[in-house]
């Protein structure tokens, strides 16, 4: 027998050591790694564990309730109600279509909208999808009666909005909807998730995160695929209900502009001018927010959008008009401070006058209103007074720049969503976008408020309120109080905030007061608003638009005209769009909303009291006046 290789025994031996030692420095490492993740870093793992294996599921706070000025009216309030889910993967394979259409017809939505919900995608999830919310108790009992044969769904409690015949506030309240995945992206580090309510327009939208509250979380333990494991002790974490917001609106006027402005496209706002509280805001036409609670809202959705009178669009601060003769406030202020024209001194108005290569007639044509000074000028709304003292002694840099002072042109700071500025033309704006020279007929175009001149309602009410304050804005605002849910306790009231200060003189001011009030007791608004229960200084304005015979109908306005509490005043600007009738409507609007205001009166009853006083004075109440041919004052 061959003897062992020599050596070999030896090399045998080494391996086997290191083998050894290879299985020594393997087990250390694992002993340490085990080490490590149970002791070193044992909570780290035991949390995340513990994260994976319980699902959480949010529960929805209830939103804050919206009341009036008065904090008695509610115009806003979060109700009771259900959404149903569907667990896809709790039905049983092949079953989901069928499903589908018995839960649809018990919500009574169309099936495709469930289906839209759940895609075949879902069909394999543990997740429960919600396909219906604002159902009614009934409803639930309905399911309840029949949950043996429809597997996989479930409901739960998800306050609903509650818009209490709000009409048109419904511009200023806004409404709620599904948080989109763009807003998601801005908000995520807000607190916000997906599925979430979130205010889309109004006050909703303004003021979301105080009205939104905290919402509450249950965490229960899963398996895997997302069951619930037997024997889960849940946890519950109850939701904080959002703060209740007190607006600075006053439903009885809200309701008295609405009435006045009447089915007819336009805005109304009444206005606190030593405050900036808005006590009204109206535009016609509004829409029913309620529409927004409802599972299958398309066709009515899409009806809205495509109406071509836009009733989603807020007048009062979206929409900017020419503000025609209710911009001679302006020159006014800028012919007495500047001093460029005596305003004793008189321009013969004929009815018409030749400038350039065309004829401009005034709205009083020949023999037109005779010699007229400032205040009569201002009382008549004549046209051919500032056409030559604007074009001749003003000039287009001093009426832009007393447009400016105003606000003209530049964002009132309202806590409403989607302000707009209006716009001041200038030579140099119309240089770099028509490549033109400004001429004289420019000027005079602006003089009167006509041309490329734009101003929405809320900044007209806002020159009106700067005459009233001898120069001061404050910026205007819907919100008035934050208070607690529970006691009802205000956390936070708002207090004024001045927007614009002028360096113009107080004296200024008070002559063109002097000459608004002119305008109601010797000019174009006297068979109207020269009423016994105020007294009323304002101006009319009738903005033309297009070759077609069209006018805009303007009215602003400020009372009591004097008066030893400046806080009792209000100041009412009013739009009547020239898509209606022609109507001098305005006007009367205004003079309804003062008579309901100051007498406290209802729309019906101030109606009657100043059809009644116009009887006896001979006049017409009902039947607008027609100054002149063409233009109307």
């Amino acid at each position: 027998m061959a003897s062992p290789v020599p050596g070999r025994e030896e090399r045998y031996e080494k391996r086997i050591t290191l083998l050894q030692i290879l299985f020594v420095v393997i087990f250390l490492i694992y002993a340490w790694r085990l080490f490590s993740m149970q002791i070193l870093n044992g909570e780290e793992y035991r949390r995340q564990a513990q994260d994976i294996s319980r699902r959480v599921t949010i529960i929805p706070a209830q939103r804050g309730e919206i009341y009036d000025r008065t904090f008695n009216q509610p115009l806003v309030l979060s109700a009771d109600s259900f959404a149903v889910s569907i667990t896809p993967a709790e039905v049983p394979p092949g079953e989901i279509p069928a499903l589908i259409a018995k839960v649809a017809r018990i919500l009574d939505i169309p099936s495709e909208y469930i289906d839209r919900k759940i895609p075949p995608q879902y069909y394999y999830l543990y997740q429960p999808v919600e396909v219906a919310a604002n159902v009614s108790f009934t409803t639930i009992a309905t399911l309840a009666e029949q949950v043996d044969t429809l597997p996989g769904v479930s409901w739960q409690s998800k306050p609903m909005r509650n818009y209490v015949d709000i009409g048109s506030l419904s511009h200023i309240i806004g409404y709620v909807g599904d948080i989109t995945r763009d807003e998601l992206t801005m908000l995520y580090n807000k607190g916000y998730h997906q599925g979430d309510l979130i205010g889309k327009a109004g006050i909703e939208r303004q003021y979301d995160e105080l009205l939104r509250g905290k919402e509450g979380q249950e965490t229960r333990t899963v398996d895997v695929r997302g069951r619930r494991v037997s024997g889960d002790q849940s946890g519950r974490e109850p939701p904080v209900m959002g703060k209740n917001l007190v607006l600075s609106i006053d439903w009885r006027i809200q309701q008295l502009a609405e009435k006045a402005l009447g089915k007819r496209i336009g805005a109304a706002v009444v206005l606190r001018p030593t405050t900036g509280e808005i006590l009204a805001m109206v535009s016609y036409p509004w829409y029913d927010p309620n529409l927004f609670n409802r599972n299958d809202m398309g066709s009515e959705y899409q009806i809205l959008i495509n109406d071509p009178n836009k009733p989603f669009l807020n007048r009062a601060i979206q929409s900017s008009y020419p503000p025609a003769s209710t911009f001679k406030i302006v020159m006014t202020t800028g012919i007495l401070a500047e001093k460029v024209f005596p305003p004793e001194q008189t321009v013969d108005c004929l009815g018409e006058l030749t400038y350039g290569d065309r004829l401009w007639r005034c709205h009083i044509r020949k023999p037109g209103h005779g010699h007229l000074n400032l205040q009569q000028g201002m009382a008549q709304s004549c046209d051919i007074y500032y056409w030559i003292v604007g074009r001749d002694h003003l000039g287009v840099e001093r009426i832009v720049s007393y447009a400016r002072e105003y606000g003209y042109g530049e964002l009132t700071g309202i806590d409403l969503p989607g302000e707009i500025s209006g716009f001041i033309p200038t030579p140099q704006w119309k240089d770099r976008r028509f490549h033109e020279r400004w001429v004289g007929g420019d000027t005079m175009n602006i003089s009167i408020g006509q041309g490329f001149t734009l101003v929405t309602p809320l900044q007209m009410a806002d020159m009106v309120a700067m005459v009233v304050n001898d120069g001061v804005i404050y910026t205007p605002h819907i919100l008035k109080e934050v208070r607690d849910p529970l006691t009802g306790v205000v956390e936070q009231s708002i207090s004024p905030t001045v927007l614009h200060t002028s360096d113009i003189d107080p004296a200024i001011f008070r002559g063109v007061r002097r000459d608004m009030r002119g305008v109601i007791s010797d000019g174009t608004a006297k068979p109207v608003l020269d009423i016994q229960s105020v007294t009323i200084a304002g101006k009319t304005g009738t903005a033309e638009v297009g070759l077609q015979n069209q006018w805009h109908s303007w009215f602003t306005a400020f009372a009591p005209y004097e008066t030893a509490d400046p806080d009792e005043r209000v100041v009412v600007a009013v739009i009547v769009e020239a898509a209606n009738p022609w109507q001098w409507w305005a006007t009367y609007a205004s003079a309804i909303i003062f008579q309901g205001i100051f007498a406290n009166q209802t729309y019906e009853e101030a109606a009657q009291t100043l059809t009644l006083e116009k009887r006896r004075l001979g006049l017409s109440y009902t039947t607008p006046p027609l100054t002149g041919q063409g233009r109307r004052e």
